[in-house]
């Protein structure tokens, strides 16, 4: 007989912003979450996982693992006094958000974007003058955040999957991915924005296609079980379609997920290069959050617009990795691999303009959209064969600015700033 044990499990919460990936805003529970219901994980034997399932449902199946299923307060004390069963509790974590002076949730929102080609852009091309951006055909980039605005007119041409994974009552909704938040609008514009009629603004490979994958609510909050099984499904999806996938992941938690673990493990077997924000607890050593820490992601650390030491500054909000493994350039859990353009970045917004936010949130898809671009000229690559050449690219453009930042690979940029050029 098991005994049963009740376990907060995290939850992942997007990093919008210098401020919304804070360790500081980890353990708030919504009130409906703390009074009224529970989304909690079930294990045990297959006689009496069945005879759970059978009396509260299940919302997903993660086989050995147990399922996930959200009770009320009278079913969860029921559960508790079942010694045949573990019981891990799941709990809603919501996000402190960021406003600036003007009431705009993120940053200042424009109709019209102030560049077409914004500094990161540039940055990442390796050309100051570029006017325009190129690439990615035939690489599907799942963007696993808030959703999209599917009609910016910018990115509606390049929507290819949309699904909603937040919904409290219904685990999928197909079709659905609106964007009540605007994150994940304007991590997907940074990733593959194709300069929408002529006047709008350009990603990193804009001839690649988005699956939204809304996994986090409009507040910006989300549970694992939810993140792990999208992870999953592109996975899936991946397989069955043939295509290679990327995917993209602003969000992150303090604390290792074993059913996001998990996920990620089994995603990156499928042939998934998977990208992940570093976290905004920066400047302080190993304050790498969970996915990036995991050795089956590639960790992006955040660069500002300013030179020091002769290169782009690692931002001081930018969490970094374990300063014990300086220098060996092998990833292990708990580093930064890359560093990518991630203050005062502007994208598109879920009202259809344009904003400027900051946060290692902002420089994920920089990586992303760089890695659906090399990735669409040489697709007889592995995942493993184009995270190596993005590391081999990093290398190459050494980080020297910053607190951590040192020759070689180092703990705040980890191997340096991977470009097109």
């Amino acid at each position: 007989m098991k005994t049963r044990r009740v376990i907060g499990s995290v939850v992942l919460s997007v990093a919008m912003g210098v401020s919304m990936f804070a360790t500081a805003a980890f353990g708030q529970q919504t009130s409906s979450q703390s009074r009224d219901s529970y989304r909690v994980l079930i294990n045990g034997p297959a006689s009496e996982k069945a005879r759970a399932k059978d009396s509260y449902g299940k919302r997903w199946d993660f086989g050995s693992k147990g399922f996930t299923t959200t009770v009320n307060d009278h079913q969860y004390q029921a559960l508790l006094k079942n010694k045949n069963l573990t019981i891990e509790k799941v709990p809603e974590i919501q996000m402190e958000k960021i406003v600036d002076q003007k009431g705009k949730p993120g940053g200042i929102a424009s109709s019209v974007p102030s560049d077409r080609t914004p500094w990161g852009i540039q940055a990442i091309y390796h050309d100051s003058a570029i006017t325009k951006t190129t690439g990615g055909s035939g690489i599907k980039v799942a963007v696993l955040d808030t959703g999209v605005l599917k009609t910016h007119k910018d990115l509606t041409a390049n929507v290819e999957q949309c699904k909603d994974f937040s919904q409290r009552k219904t685990a999928l909704v197909e079709g659905s991915c609106a964007d009540g938040n605007g994150h994940g609008t304007h991590v997907s514009g940074t990733v593959l924005a194709n300069g929408g009629s002529g006047s709008g603004i350009y990603g990193v490979a804009p001839e690649a296609k988005l699956w939204s994958y809304k996994v986090l609510n409009d507040r910006g909050s989300g549970y694992s079980d939810d993140i792990a099984a999208a992870i999953r499904r592109v996975a899936d999806e991946s397989v069955a379609n043939k295509v290679h996938v990327i995917i993209s992941m602003s969000l992150g938690s303090s604390t290792k997920d074993s059913l996001i673990s998990s996920a990620v493990d089994y995603a990156y077997g499928k042939g998934v290069l998977i990208v992940a924000a570093a976290g905004n607890d920066g400047p302080g050593t190993n304050t790498i959050g969970y996915p990036g820490a995991l050795m089956n992601v590639v960790a992006v650390a955040a660069l500002e617009n300013v030179q020091a030491n002769g290169t782009y500054r690692v931002a001081d909000f930018s969490s970094r990795g374990n300063p014990a493994t300086d220098g060996d350039y092998i990833i292990q859990e708990r580093d930064v691999e890359v560093s990518a353009p991630g203050r005062a970045i502007e994208s598109t917004w879920n009202d259809g303009s344009y904003n400027t936010i900051s946060g290692t949130s902002m420089a994920t898809p920089h990586i992303s959209g760089l890695a659906a671009k090399i990735w669409a000229s040489n697709l007889s690559w592995s995942n493993t064969q184009l995270r190596t050449e993005l590391q081999n690219r990093a290398r190459t453009n050494d980080i020297l600015g910053g607190t951590g930042a040192a020759a070689g690979d180092d703990y705040a940029s980890g191997f340096g700033f991977p470009r097109v050029n």
